[in-house]
């Protein structure tokens, strides 16, 4: 009987990794775990978490200046932008720490360095080599910025949050997730922010009427969208950066431009190749059902099979492979993952919450559709000053009342989404939405006040 250094050894120490590493040693397993950079992946050091913060600081100029219509007069604060990376990188540490303190009570060897899969068992760190039972990829994904002249002068969202000095004027290409939360963020912080994308609407796969209600908000903080436009090339000069676009427009000179134009799995460089794991064109792992690659002994999950690129999505992956190596916890059953119904949120400003289907994928999933939809200012800013307006809306499917899309606009509109996630997830009616009562006044009582559909 062959034995192995370890149960599993999982490569990527980043949120599901982490996940699947601590929890399986916590079923009795030997696990080891390699990673190069620092613990917690793009989620904790250069994605949700940095970037959350940053929006909240965001959020700050703006709430200063409404407070006046609530009687606080004088002048608001100055924003230093070197505290807020200071702060930020203090509690980024502290994150990594924890991560690191959580794999090793579990009893999980952590590995530093770039590991590489030699067989269907073996991998090698640097220039040491473990063995396996079973593996797990779970490496992530990485920016991606097309060839394009002046490509060495843009920046991706790892840079941007120790940018030195701060960018008066920026531009962000793209018009996904990544590229609105930083235009809102830097526009809030106070840059001087264009957006570039090359589609005539923002958030693709996003339902039509958010991406307008998101496109208009945008607009009226200061954000310049140039939709419908592409780069043609970037030049350095005396005072910044010369940008040139494709349709001919008038070029526009800045001081740094991010490009999000979309991230890819990060799977070079790690032998997938020599032993033989199946990657798609776009060169994500292919897995089944149960995570297993095309190689037996090897799993993989999160954004490195780019099915849904979410942490949470993640680390629901990651509690199915635990499940499915070393047994269920006592008394629970086998974990599976549905990808049906999985709320998400956009930071931008003002956030977007959203679970279920679009209008348009639920009219063509379900046939027959009501829509519901309200579009108000919310009670705050009748004395803040502000112009922001709140989008709520809610897709039932005729044949049955259940509600199959909630899409909402508006400030916490992610904390309001996740709790409404809960009822969508069991199968809510709308008869339920509208025989729950409000809790008033919030923006979040409009979720089962609205009775009048705008269009079937």
């Amino acid at each position: 009987m062959q034995t192995f250094d370890f149960d599993l050894f999982v490569i990527g120490g980043g949120s599901g990794g982490v996940r699947a590493a601590r929890m399986s040693a916590q079923r009795g397993a030997r696990v080891g775990l390699a990673e190069v950079a620092a613990m917690g992946g793009t989620c904790v050091n250069v994605g949700c978490i940095p970037k959350k913060l940053y929006s909240y600081a965001a959020h700050y100029g703006d709430s200063f200046e409404e407070s006046h219509g609530f009687g606080w007069v004088g002048e608001k604060p100055v924003f230093d932008w070197d505290i807020l990376k200071a702060n930020r990188a203090r509690e980024i540490s502290r994150l990594n720490g924890v991560y690191v303190q959580l794999l090793e009570s579990a009893g999980v060897k952590i590995i530093k360095g770039w590991a590489r899969l030699l067989d269907e068992h073996t991998i090698e760190v640097d220039d040491r080599k473990f063995t396996a039972k079973h593996i797990l990829v779970s490496t992530g994904g990485t920016p991606t910025v097309p060839a394009l002249p002046g490509r060495e002068h843009v920046l991706t969202s790892d840079h941007m949050f120790d940018l030195s000095p701060f960018p008066k004027r920026l531009m962000v290409v793209g018009g996904g997730y990544i590229a609105c939360e930083f235009a809102s963020i830097f526009n809030g912080l106070g840059s001087e922010v264009t957006q570039v994308h090359r589609r005539d609407m923002l958030l693709t796969g996003f339902d039509e009427d958010v991406r307008r209600f998101i496109a208009a908000e945008m607009g009226k903080t200061g954000i310049t969208l140039r939709l419908g436009s592409e780069v043609s090339a970037i030049t350095k000069t005396d005072t910044g950066l010369q940008v040139e676009f494709k349709d001919g427009a008038a070029g526009l000179e800045v001081d740094a431009v991010l490009y999000a134009t979309g991230r890819v799995p990060n799977a070079n460089g790690i032998g997938l190749e020599t032993v033989g794991v199946a990657v798609n064109a776009a060169g994500a792992i292919q897995v089944n059902e149960h995570y297993q690659t095309s190689v037996p002994s090897i799993y993989a999950l999160g954004d490195v099979t780019a099915r849904m690129q979410l942490t949470p999505v993640a680390l629901g992956e990651a509690m199915v492979v635990v499940d499915q190596l070393f047994g269920p916890a006592a008394g629970k059953k086998p974990r599976n993952m549905s990808y049906e119904f999985v709320p998400t949120a956009v930071f931008t400003h003002p956030n977007i919450g959203t679970v279920g289907y679009s209008e348009a994928d639920a009219r063509a999933k379900f046939g027959k559709v009501t829509v519901f939809r309200a579009d108000f200012k919310a009670l705050k800013h009748t004395l803040s000053g502000s112009t922001e307006r709140t989008l709520m809306k809610l897709l039932v499917e005729d044949a049955t009342d259940r509600v199959v899309g909630l899409h909402m606009v508006g400030p916490d509109a992610g904390e309001i989404v996740q709790g409404l996630a809960v009822a969508m997830k069991a199968g809510a009616t709308k008869a339920v939405f509208d025989s729950t009562i409000g809790i008033h006044p919030t923006v979040a009582e409009e979720f089962v006040t609205m009775r009048e559909p705008v269009s079937t």
